[in-house]
């Protein structure tokens, strides 16, 4: 990925709101306000934050599973905010999401080949003995062997299954991918496997990602840039070796002293955050931030921060720092 690069997708102010009834009362929940980010071909964009935050919610509107209520989607170029069904059907074969849990994402009923072939059933001509050969090769790439496709997804572990969904998702050969907590619900040893292979994968394939996580040091591994995102909204966004050595953003100096530093020799300060995060339906004015952060003034209390740019490629929402 270069600076001269156009985005291969970009959101543009994008806010996502839901509509429930609480009670009597109809209550809109603001997942997601004002969400501006752009993946360039090739690149890895880590999104972190606190759980409830909107991370996932950014990554199904970028992939047109929500709906905005304000704000573009563009694919190359493109505006796909709109786009019908039927135009979102073609749109699959260029942006796919892994999800959290490998367990829940295959059926349970359906043998693994026949999960993988769906792809390309729907959307290419591929059939027969030549549909096996690409699941196969499919299976081959992510490490798994081709008898796999025989069998029904509870005879594989959780990394196995990982694997799978994650050979279901390169099925088209997509340009972009959501990783959604990819590695959460996977073991300590078998996370580092399925974050190389993403890894290998990007290399091979040319994929760019938008990798959500809530695990700091896989971000800063696999992240060429960085976005910090609190109560629906972007609070730092940098490249990853900046964001790490230099974070500007309370919260993200708070979110950064809690990462285990594997040195004991080393004692690492911690910058404790108090109270709780505000709820998504009664969001505070001014920065989302000001009701925990340490350094809040009256402005924070009454005016949202912009975005903005404070040195190269490192963006900043905040009025104090």
């Amino acid at each position: 990925m270069t600076e001269t690069q156009a985005p291969l997708v970009e959101s543009r102010e994008v806010s996502v709101h839901y509509s429930r009834w609480v009670g009597s009362r109809r209550r809109t929940v603001y997942a997601l306000d004002d969400f501006s980010i752009a993946v360039h071909p090739g690149e890895t964009v880590g999104l972190v934050g606190e759980s409830g935050c909107g991370k996932s919610t950014a990554g199904r509107a970028l992939l047109g599973a929500v709906k905005p209520v304000k704000g573009q989607v563009l694919f190359a170029g493109k505006d796909v905010t709109d786009l019908s069904r039927r135009g979102w059907r073609a749109m699959r074969k260029h942006v796919q999401m892994i999800f959290q849990d490998p367990y829940s994402a295959l059926n349970p009923k359906l043998k693994v080949g026949t999960s993988i072939a769906e792809p390309f059933l729907v959307h290419t001509h591929k059939r027969g003995a030549e549909l096996d050969t690409a699941v196969a090769e499919l299976l081959e790439t992510v490490g798994m062997p081709a008898g796999a496709a025989d069998k029904y997804p509870h005879a594989f572990s959780g990394g196995q299954r990982q694997r799978i969904v994650i050979a279901r998702a390169l099925a088209l050969h997509p340009g972009f991918v959501v990783a959604d907590e990819a590695t959460a619900a996977l073991d300590v040893s078998i996370q580092a496997q399925i974050v190389n292979l993403l890894v290998e994968l990007k290399d091979t394939a040319g994929l760019a990602y938008l990798f959500i996580s809530h695990n700091l040091a896989v971000v800063r591994h696999v992240s060429d840039r960085v976005a910090i995102m609190y109560a629906g909204h972007l609070m730092e966004l940098a490249v990853s070796s900046d964001l790490y050595d230099n974070p500007i953003h309370p919260y993200s100096q708070a979110l950064l002293s809690a990462v285990p530093v594997p040195d004991p020799s080393r004692r690492s300060r911690r910058t404790p955050l108090t109270g709780d995060l505000p709820s998504p339906m009664d969001p505070p004015e001014g920065c989302r931030f000001h009701s925990r952060c340490p350094l809040a003034e009256e402005r924070c209390r009454q005016e949202r921060p912009p975005l903005t740019l404070r040195s190269q490629g490192h963006y900043v929402a905040c009025w104090v720092n």
